[in-house]
């Protein structure tokens, strides 16, 4: 088991989890409440959530299942990300901040597993 706290890629997953609670998501309309916001919250979440889950399995094949499954959830929140610029509820400086970081998480996650699974 790995201390998750520890781990660069939970740092910067939670990081992007807290910049999409506290600048991305008040923009969405009240009718998005259910929806889309929803949706990009749960995607968001489930990047480091996912990260600490595999964190507690006792292999690296369970824990990079786990890292699987994040960068599955960073890709959800990538699109959503993209939808949410395209009905312009964000602004293209907002959506290229949220890219960047989503991006930055992918590539750390990819790493990760690249190397747990040589």
């Amino acid at each position: 088991m790995r201390d998750y706290k520890k781990l660069e890629v939970w740092k910067k997953a939670h990081e992007l989890n807290l910049f999409v609670y506290l600048n991305f998501l008040p923009k969405f309309p009240k009718s998005e409440q259910f929806d889309l916001m929803s949706q990009t919250k749960r995607a968001a979440y489930s990047i480091s959530l996912n990260i600490v889950e595999g964190s507690g399995r006792f292999t690296e094949k369970d824990f990079a299942h786990f890292l699987d499954l994040a960068l599955g959830s960073a890709h959800e929140l990538e699109y959503c990300t993209l939808l949410s610029k395209d009905l312009t509820y964000i602004d293209q400086e907002l959506y290229q901040k949220l890219n960047q970081n989503i991006n930055e998480v992918k590539a750390m996650l990819i790493g990760l597993i690249k190397t747990i699974r040589k």
